[in-house]
């Protein structure tokens, strides 16, 4: 039986101002553990709203979701905050580097606010990310000496250093030309098929949608797919 990672049950959402409109409604999802989802559709679907409260950054929703099992609803902000740190690795269409910062550092940052291991250990998890991701030789370079490229890979290393239940991107290869976007895609699946890592990726590409796992289409605040692929 299947290892399920993230669940949604039934999860709908309103927005309020200026009039109440309805941008979620009653979606069900499961997605397991290896398993490499992508979540497209249309410009205004709902998939980057989805995508904020399955990643627990958005609580103002009705429905429950689960992560590695735990439910989120009702936990308090530091609560859901140590589970987006520890449990959750994200890589958005902007990388979010910090430019002064050597690239072992950023990619340090999240072990060190998660405080499990200590600094040396952060730092020899951190080459070894950088190493499965063929960077190890920039570990010492700015961030602001890379491509943009070097930069979406050393973001994916930064999002693989707590060892996440699940990689969720929001466009990540929306900023990248062709040739980087196919690294960043092959990065993706290695990691999915070759180390079980459970990405969900939201992604207005069709032709990267059509090579994930499983591709989620939205419309109109709905998943429009066949019941067996929930």
């Amino acid at each position: 039986m299947e290892e399920i990672i993230l669940e949604a049950r039934n999860i709908s959402k309103n927005f309020h101002d200026p009039v109440e409109v309805k941008v979620l409604s009653e979606i069900v999802l499961r997605v397991n553990k290896g398993e490499f989802a992508s979540i497209t559709g249309k410009s205004g679907c709902g998939k980057s709203t989805l995508l904020y409260i399955l990643s627990t950054m958005d609580t103002d929703y009705d429905g429950e979701l689960f992560i590695d099992g735990e439910l989120m609803n009702g936990k308090s902000e530091a609560a859901l905050a140590r589970v987006r740190n520890g449990k959750i690795g994200f890589v958005f269409q902007f990388h979010y580097l910090l430019n002064e910062f050597s690239v072992l550092q950023n990619v340090m940052l999240p072990g060190l606010k998660l405080g499990q291991f200590s600094p040396n250990e952060v730092a020899q998890r951190a080459i070894t990310k950088l190493n499965m991701l063929g960077i190890g030789a920039l570990a010492q370079r700015k961030a602001s000496q890379l491509s943009g490229g070097e930069k979406q890979r050393v973001a994916i290393a930064r999002a693989m250093i707590n060892d996440p239940c699940i990689i969720m991107g929001d466009e990540p290869t929306g900023n990248l030309d062709k040739k980087n976007g196919e690294v960043v895609f092959d990065i993706f699946r290695r990691l999915a098929h070759e180390y079980r890592q459970t990405l969900l990726i939201v992604t207005h590409d069709q032709e990267f949608a059509s090579r994930t796992d499983r591709i989620i289409q939205m419309e109109d605040g709905k998943i429009i797919c066949k019941p067996d692929q929930f």
